[in-house]
Parts: C-alpha cells; sequence; structure tokens
C-alpha cells in the first residue's frame, strides 16, 4: 500500500479555514477511499506565508510515496513557490494529493487543472459580488 505524508494547516489559507482534526478527518477518508496509508500530517506553521513545514515534508519524500494536502488551496500563493513544490515531487517521482478537491498531480500535464482551480479562486475574489439597482 502506498503511504501518503499529510499535510494540514494552522492557520486560514486563501480566506478559508478549517480546524485541524476536521482536515485530519478529511485526510484519512480521502487516503482510505483511494487506497493509500495516511502517514501523520505535518501541520504547517500558524505565521503567515510561511511553508517551513513543507519544505520539510518535500525534504523527506524519499521516505513516502507522495503528500496529501488537505486543500490545494494550501500551495504557496506565489507561482514560483508552487512551481518548486510541483518539480520537487516530480522529478523524486512522487505525487501530490489534493482531499478535499479530489484532485492530484501525478505527472507533469496534472499541473494545468490545479493551476486552473487557483487561477480561477483569486478571479472569483476580485468579482463584483452584489449587484445594486
Amino acid at each position: 500500500m502506498k503511504k501518503l505524508r499529510g499535510y494540514i494547516f494552522a492557520r486560514s489559507f486563501m480566506g478559508e479555514r478549517a480546524p485541524q482534526h476536521v482536515q485530519n478527518i478529511i485526510l484519512r477518508d480521502y487516503c482510505t477511499k483511494k487506497g493509500y496509508e495516511l502517514l501523520l500530517a505535518a501541520t504547517e506553521y500558524a505565521m503567515p506565508d510561511s511553508f517551513m513545514i513543507l519544505e520539510s515534508v518535500l525534504d523527506d519524500l524519499a521516505s513516502v510515496d507522495g503528500i496529501v494536502f488537505y486543500s490545494l488551496y494550501q500551495l504557496p500563493t506565489q507561482p514560483v513557490q508552487r512551481k518548486s513544490v510541483y518539480s520537487r515531487a516530480l522529478a523524486a517521482g512522487k505525487s501530490l494529493h489534493f482531499a478535499v478537491e479530489g484532485m492530484s498531480i501525478a505527472k507533469q500535464q496534472d499541473v494545468d487543472s490545479v493551476e486552473q482551480c487557483l487561477l480561477v479562486k483569486a478571479t472569483l475574489d476580485h468579482c463584483v459580488t452584489q449587484v445594486e439597482g
């Protein structure tokens, strides 16, 4: 059975917030349904824009088959940082999974779908939500 390291947040992300115990439940459910063994989740520091724990998880990729994030919106907001996450995982032959969205990246072609979701979310955050009239 393939092993995935969990990755959750102790802070809000892209305007969303989920308690850590809920994030862990979602990770466990995703892994059970997909046939993966879930390893203890690493929790990112609460400091804004910190990805120190993610960097540590990426450094330890040799011991797992991939990383399962609670949400793809927990990826770094800066495109250069995100691309580094993708390339490090793919170069090591590992996969990235996003439990809430039910998406994964196992090859370079999968990156576009994740990036499209991130772009849509960023665009929606700047759209008009009410029309007065």
